[in-house]
Parts: structure tokens; C-alpha cells; sequence
């Protein structure tokens, strides 16, 4: 059995110092929406709970799909290489940037250098710049496929976009991993499903990706951005079905109005075309309380590897 923890949207906080020439920018709005919304259905406490349940859980490796900071300021970006270091080893853990993770134009670039070493393949040099997505990260039985939707955009948008170069090169890597017999896994920001979200907050590009997975194969997608617990299923190859899943933000609050903070729990076993994955949510029931199973159901991926 491989275990693979699963969390994303982070949003570390508080805001660091932040000076006018900061806000000159699209970060105006995200400041503005910071301390009337992020800033009181945020709660760090939770994350740190999540964070000590996931490390006792012991898994075998933890995914982090985006989102780790709000405007992307140089000192947030900065506090959140820290907070990785005290997570785990870059070997350890595979993140993928989310949109606020690339707020403004330079940003990408910024993470690139502050968190490569959590954001690139097996033996290759951390990624420079948005152009050396995606990666692949082989642990056990399981190709982890990293993929980045992160884009600067306009103010009040939210969109993500999966490109084409990233779509063959992506295309590529199922293909190599699937005739191994590995169990691919997918890890996005933005939900390469339609309907998933508002939108100025979709992916561009949902029709290439899925695409790219009807022809190629893979056996599970994990996504954050909506700061939901939610399974869709998209077409696979051969007409099989795979599982899309999403998670809350980690530091979402009770009274925040989505789903409470929660990170998933993982727990894979079978073998090629006959997969099976165990899907346990575990977060705090009640304001304060401590982090508990909240729910647990069975994905099974039957997924057909193309021959």
C-alpha cells in the first residue's frame, strides 16, 4: 500500500508589512479581499493541526497543489520556503503552484527560485522559470506528474491555463509511466472540469487536458483552488474513468462559509487495471476540536494503460 497526503491552499499568514509601490498592482484588490474575507475565515491554528495529523499519519509522500501564499510578496514567498523546510524534505513533498502563488508578473519566477526543490522531476536541476513544467517524480508504484495552471491575470480574474507545450510534454510522461505499470497521478491547481468552478476562476484549456487523459491514460487528478471536498470523473483511456479530487482550503474555518479545513488521505493498492484507492478526509468536526476522519470512501480506478 502506498499512503499519499493530499493538501492544498494554504494561504500562510498574516500579510506581511506591505508597502504602496506593493500595491500599485493587482495586489490592491487581493489586499482589499485579504482583511475583509482570507483574513477572518483563515485560521493558521488549523493548518498547523492539519500539518502535525498529516506528519503523525506518516505518509509516504505529500502533495500540495498550490496556493501557499495570497499576494505573492517577496517575504510571503520567503516565509513559506521556511514553512516547507519544517513540512519535510524537497524529496519528500511535490507542490505545484497555484494563481496566487503567481499573483503578479515576475511572481513564477520568484517561487521557481525560492521552492525548486520542491518543484522538480527526479534528477533534473529545480525548475527556472513557468516553462519547465511538468515534472515526474517517481515513489514506489506511483508517477507523480506535476503540472502547473498558475498564470498572473488581470484583476478580479483567477483563471488558470494548461498550455500546449505542457500538454505534450505531459502526454509524454503518461505514456512512459503508464507502460511501466505505474499509477499515474495527475497533481494541478485549477480542476481540469468543466462547471467546477466560476468562471473567472476556470481552467483554459479543460478541453486539451482532458483530452490528453482520454488518450493517454492516468489514474487519479488531485486539484485545490475551489477550497472544496469534492470527486468528479472525467473519461480515461478505453472508456475507463478517472477520479478528480478536490480538498478545502487548509486554513478554512468553520465560519468561513466552505468546506472546514481538511487534508486527504491516500491509500493506494492493486495493480495495473485493477487499482484501488482509499479516500480518507481528516480535519477538525467542530470549531477547536481536534482532527479526526470526517469521511472515507473507495475510488476505484480501472484504467485501461494504453498497450
Amino acid at each position: 500500500m502506498f499512503r499519499l497526503a493530499h493538501f492544498s491552499d494554504i494561504h500562510l499568514g498574516p500579510l506581511p508589512d506591505i508597502t504602496y509601490r506593493d500595491l500599485l498592482s493587482k495586489r490592491i484588490t487581493g489586499f482589499i479581499n485579504w482583511h475583509r474575507h482570507r483574513r477572518v475565515s483563515l485560521d493558521n491554528g488549523i493548518i498547523d493541526q492539519l500539518s502535525d495529523d498529516l506528519l503523525r499519519a506518516a505518509p509516504d509522500h505529500i502533495a500540495l497543489t498550490g496556493d501557499l501564499v495570497n499576494l505573492a510578496l517577496d517575504k510571503e514567498i520567503e516565509m513559506a520556503r521556511l514553512w516547507l523546510e519544517g513540512l519535510g524534505k524537497p524529496s519528500d513533498i511535490s507542490v505545484v503552484p497555484g494563481n496566487h502563488d503567481a499573483y503578479v508578473p515576475g511572481a513564477i519566477e520568484k517561487i521557481c527560485a525560492a521552492w525548486g526543490a520542491y518543484m522538480t522531476g527526479d534528477d533534473t536541476a529545480s525548475p527556472a522559470t513557468r516553462h519547465h513544467f511538468p515534472y515526474l517524480r517517481l515513489r514506489g508504484p506511483v508517477a507523480l506528474i506535476g503540472v502547473s495552471s498558475a498564470r498572473a491575470t488581470a484583476p478580479f480574474l483567477a483563471s488558470g491555463y494548461f498550455t500546449r507545450m505542457q500538454e505534450r510534454k505531459t502526454a509524454e510522461l503518461l505514456e512512459e509511466t503508464g507502460k511501466r505499470g505505474l499509477f499515474r497521478i495527475i497533481l494541478i491547481h485549477h480542476p481540469p472540469v468543466r462547471g467546477a468552478t466560476g468562471t473567472h476562476k476556470r481552467l483554459l484549456g479543460i478541453g486539451r487536458f482532458q483530452d490528453m487523459v482520454r488518450r493517454h491514460g492516468a489514474e487519479l487528478v488531485l486539484h485545490g483552488h475551489t477550497h472544496l471536498a469534492t470527486v468528479h470523473r472525467i473519461e480515461g483511456y478505453g472508456g475507463a474513468t478517472v477520479p478528480v479530487v478536490g480538498v478545502a482550503a487548509a486554513g478554512q474555518s468553520h465560519d468561513g462559509g466552505k468546506t472546514p479545513a481538511h487534508y486527504n488521505l491516500l491509500e493506494i493498492v492493486g495493480s495495473p487495471g485493477a487499482w484501488q484507492v482509499q479516500l480518507k478526509r481528516r480535519g477538525p468536526a467542530e470549531p477547536g476540536g481536534p482532527v479526526v476522519e470526517l469521511s472515507t470512501q473507495w475510488l476505484v480506478s480501472t484504467d485501461r494503460t494504453p498497450a
